[in-house]
């Protein structure tokens, strides 16, 4: 996503099982790549991965007021 991505914005190179059809290309963006993943971050369940990254845009949200 060339210009970035809003919050709640679903990522352009998600598919369908959401998963990231940039993984391991030369590609990907960095910011992607400085994500680690944790057990804090992906839990045991998918919906548990989800929440995590709904929750850290939610933080990161800039206020618009």
């Amino acid at each position: 996503m060339p210009e970035g991505k809003m919050s709640g914005e679903r990522c352009i190179q998600l598919s369908l099982d959401n998963k990231c059809q940039l993984f391991g290309k030369p590609e990907r963006p960095s910011v992607c790549l400085s994500i680690a993943p944790s057990l804090e971050m992906c839990g045991e369940e998918p919906w548990q991965a989800i929440k995590w990254l709904l929750d850290l845009e939610k933080a990161t949200t800039p206020n618009l007021q």
